[in-house]
């Protein structure tokens, strides 16, 4: 009976034992646990914190660029010449339009026959609107909002030539040349390519062959405009006399910032634009295409 107390003590003893020792390892599991989860809960603030600092630096990074961009497009803007009719033509067409009214008004007043009247407002009414047409100048603007790197149509027209050239002129290297040929009817005033500074200006004297001819590149009377992106690329843009046009306006000066959008000159009559660029420069168009100028992306730089 002894020896069975004994034995039924031990076992509850061993019991206790075992029970205070699993009691143990559950609260040491416990505590470990515990503390894992407060590790994961810090680690989480921090990444929640690491997270918000981010996204408050994108914010600011975005509200920076936006602001530059707002800024850039209000100088844009600002530069934006809002005409519809060139001041080019201001003289001429205020001027033709008093020769037209008065020897209208002479014609209708002083002969009973009204024919001579009717046919003079017929052909000269004609020839005006011709030139009225000429001297359109509408308002453009370049619905993009990254302008950096392209390189957009500084004319009305069509695409003359697209080739590389040896010995470019100021560049002494091999470039790509795109022309674009402007006839009567197109619109001719001019927009700078790309945005940038102006690093000069030249005007050269020459001949007046026709305008898509190859020579008249370097043989006619032209106006050089180099210019230089913020990327540091040298673009080139010549403003060529044709057969007729004998007068060509540069509003281009030296040192001045440029942007696509705002107007670099005026060529009166049929006439030509060259634009050279890098070798290398991604090609938007193909011979032949009409184009409108700056509206038309003509290539990308890279």
């Amino acid at each position: 009976m002894e020896e069975l107390q004994k034995s039924r003590k031990e076992i509850i003893r061993q019991a206790k034992e075992e029970a205070e020792r699993m009691l143990q390892e559950s609260n040491a599991r416990i505590e470990n646990t515990i503390r894992t989860i407060k590790e994961a809960q810090a680690e989480k603030e921090k990444t929640r914190q690491a997270r918000q600092e981010l996204t408050d630096f994108r914010t600011s990074l975005d509200a920076l660029a936006s602001k530059e961009h707002e800024e850039k497009i209000a100088q844009k803007i600002k530069k934006l010449k809002k005409i519809r009719l060139h001041r080019e033509g201001t003289d001429q067409l205020v001027t033709g339009a008093i020769a037209l009214v008065a020897i209208a008004a002479i014609l209708w007043t002083t002969l009973d026959n009204k024919i001579p009247f009717w046919a003079f407002v017929v052909v000269f009414g004609t020839v005006y609107g011709i030139v009225l047409n000429f001297y359109r100048c509408p308002v453009r603007y370049l619905n993009v909002e990254d302008t950096s790197k392209l390189v957009v149509a500084p004319a009305d027209g069509k695409i003359v030539v697209i080739e590389e050239v040896e010995n470019a002129p100021y560049f002494g290297d091999r470039r790509l040349m795109i022309s674009i040929f402007m006839s009567l009817w197109n619109v001719h005033a001019n927009w700078f390519p790309v945005d940038g500074k102006v690093k000069f200006v030249k005007h050269v004297y020459g001949n007046y062959h026709k305008a898509w001819l190859p020579k008249a590149s370097e043989e006619n009377e032209h106006a050089d405009v180099m210019i230089t992106t913020p990327e540091g690329v040298d673009v080139l843009c010549r403003q060529i006399a044709g057969a007729v046009a004998r007068r060509i306006v540069t509003y281009a000066k030296e040192g001045e910032e440029c942007f696509i959008d705002e107007h670099l000159g005026f060529i009166k009559l049929g006439s030509r634009v060259d634009v050279y660029l890098p070798v290398g420069t991604e090609v938007c168009v193909k011979m032949g295409q009409s184009t409108t100028g700056d509206q038309t992306v003509i290539a990308k730089l890279k």
